[in-house]
């Protein structure tokens, strides 16, 4: 055999190797092709090729092994299994950009699915590895990682801590300063993810400049970039008046509020979330949101989207109306009653209507005066047939019946049960029910005494009434 036709069968077996792994790769995009893959033990098969000589054979195993473990835990699992995180992780250090991008997707994929997975890329040391290349020229790299961060980081805060412990938050913090959005997107998602699980971790992120940085980016036209700032500016806002202090010394109102009304409805919600989530802390920073025109923004914000798009402004609202009178009545003269109305009426979840139950509550439990103005929205017969309606959950029943004396009081003086009383129901309808319902929380002689008519027989009986003679 000569040794060009020694030289032919190299040749050939490389180009069905690089023509494996790119059907592999391309079959792996298809659900309905996993199992098949999967039974036909394609994850051995292609451990090898990850030391393959060729480099695009190397990167397009990798690219094949992510796409398989994205799909589930089962096949992620079978990754950790088939001991190839290890070779991915020295790769990841030694190989060119293309493969450090395609290796970083699959400690992504497996990390996502359960904190054990996750775990299990720790444990290979590959976090260390992850963070050097936080800081490759090329930003593809630099991308990849910081969402393989990321997810690691999402499930847990001893997680979490231990992508801190490695050095990344310095590093994502640089990375939104970075001019690609991809890379400021991801960057800022894995901050987001590092913050949410307690102060200590949210103090870290803090502690390197992160909150200036996030803020400016709040009028960013890329609305995927509004999402994730939006979201870690929560995330660091959420745990404590210290941190909620600092988020807003950034100066992020009136800013913020321009998002209310931003066309991407996750910014909307994610925009309501950042500043409920300061208003829950005092009645200060929550006079700080009413001074800068947020209630009347939130309220605006809730009539112009459905469903959970609604559900943080809903929150917000009870949050400020809760703290004191003043701020309750803050809420109310920024015609905040009437829009929750509308959520109790036509919103089909029961915990949206549970909420804005909740928040009427917050709004109407402070005076008479306060009361009044969730009566005169004709709210009470629609929480009424709420607390009747046998597909009421518990929850909406509970923020629905006033339970405690106060509350029944109060709706007394509000003129809420005279009201009731002047409702014309068909005897024997529902809305009869409902009306026996309230009444029979109250006694007789209170019930008559605001039913209609009652001061004209009253007044009939002093008519006719005759004193006996002495």
């Amino acid at each position: 055999m000569s040794q060009r036709q020694v030289l032919q069968v190299f040749e050939q077996y490389q180009k069905a190797r690089i023509q494996f792994v790119q059907m592999v790769a391309e079959l792996a995009t298809r659900p309905q092709n996993i199992e098949t893959l999967q039974n036909a033990g394609v994850m051995s098969l292609l451990r090898p090729l990850l030391l393959d000589v060729v480099p695009t054979i190397q990167q397009t195993a990798a690219l094949a092994l992510g796409r398989l473990a994205n799909y589930n835990g089962d096949l992620a699992e079978a990754v950790v299994k088939g001991d190839i995180l290890p070779q991915l992780v020295y790769s990841l250090a030694e190989q060119n950009r293309f493969y450090k991008k395609a290796a970083a997707f699959v400690l992504r994929a497996v990390g996502k699915h359960s904190p054990q997975l996750a775990q299990a890329i720790v444990d290979c040391g590959a976090l260390d590895t992850l963070v050097i290349c936080l800081e490759d020229f090329d930003p593809g790299v630099k991308e990849a990682a910081a969402w393989a961060l990321g997810y690691i980081a999402r499930h847990n805060a001893e997680l979490s801590q231990a992508v801190v412990d490695a050095g990344a938050v310095p590093l994502l913090v640089l990375c939104i300063q970075e001019p690609e959005i991809a890379l400021k997107r991801i960057a800022a998602s894995a901050l987001s993810d590092i913050s949410k699980h307690s102060p200590e971790l949210a103090q870290t992120v803090v502690d390197v400049g992160a909150i200036a940085h996030l803020a400016q980016m709040i009028l960013n036209p890329d609305s995927k970039l509004k999402r994730q700032v939006l979201s870690a500016l929560s995330q660091i806002a959420k745990h404590s008046v210290d941190l909620a202090e600092m988020v807003v010394e950034a100066e992020i109102f009136p800013v913020v509020l321009t998002c209310l009304k931003d066309k991407d409805d996750y910014v909307k919600k994610n925009a309501s979330t950042l500043i409920r989530e300061i208003a829950k802390h005092t009645p200060e920073l929550s006079q700080l949101i009413v001074n800068t025109g947020g209630v009347a923004a939130v309220t605006d914000c809730i009539g112009s989207c459905k469903g959970n798009i609604r559900l943080p402004g809903i929150m917000m609202l009870g949050y400020v109306a809760a703290h004191s009178e003043n701020l309750a009545m803050a809420v109310i003269v920024s015609k905040a009653v009437p829009q929750l109305s509308v959520c109790l009426s036509e919103e089909p979840e029961d915990h949206i209507k549970a909420a804005a139950a909740w928040a009427l509550g917050q709004i109407g439990r402070h005076t008479p005066e306060h009361a009044r103005a969730v009566a005169v929205t004709n709210t009470l017969p629609v929480l009424l047939s709420l607390y009747m309606s046998t597909e009421s959950s518990e929850d909406l029943q509970t923020k629905v019946l006033p339970h405690d004396s106060k509350a029944r009081r109060l709706f007394v003086t509000s003129g809420g049960l005279k009201k009731v009383q002047e409702i014309k129901a068909g005897p024997g309808s529902l809305l009869q029910e409902y009306i026996n319902s309230i009444n029979s929380c109250y006694p007789e002689e209170i019930v008559r005494y605001y039913s209609p008519g009652y001061s004209d027989a009253l007044l009939q009986r002093v008519d006719s009434y005759q004193p006996l003679a002495n």
